[in-house]
């Protein structure tokens, strides 16, 4: 019995996987990943998983991404080499708001660095973000 084949790992150690929606393709996402950053992703992955009863789940991009039914996504996660990042699409509407932000106007986004995160503020950001309404995508 061969061993399916690992996901091919993009730049910054991100693995590559197919778009799909649910559990499955989210999980194949974490169980590519290795060490602190696989730590890091299946953490944020069960603390969503609580906080949100019904969250949506889907890959995209090759990034696990969070959702409430009708209202869009609320977050995402991306590896890269040196931290984790997990975006929140109306993260400018968060108290506090998470310190990372670009060209997006609404978009903020926290990296996370091998060691952990401080779960106490990703919960409150992940209960306030999957309150408001999300990003459809467009």
């Amino acid at each position: 019995m061969s061993s399916p084949e690992r996901p091919r790992m993009l730049a910054g150690g991100n693995p590559q996987i197919p778009k799909g929606d649910g559990e499955a393709p989210v999980r194949a996402y974490i169980e590519a990943l290795d060490g602190w950053k696989r730590e890091i992703v299946e953490g944020f992955d069960a603390l969503v998983t609580r906080t949100v009863p019904g969250v949506k789940k889907a890959v995209r991009w090759n990034s696990p991404f969070y959702g409430v039914e009708g209202q869009g996504w609320f977050a995402n996660v991306h590896c890269f080499t040196k931290y984790v990042k997990v975006t929140f699409f109306a993260g400018s509407k968060l108290a506090p708001e998470p310190p990372g932000r670009g060209k997006d106007p609404d978009g903020r986004w926290v990296d996370i660095p091998a060691g952990g995160f401080d779960a106490a503020q990703l919960e409150d950001w992940v209960r306030q973000a999957a309150a408001l309404p999300g990003w459809h995508g467009r």
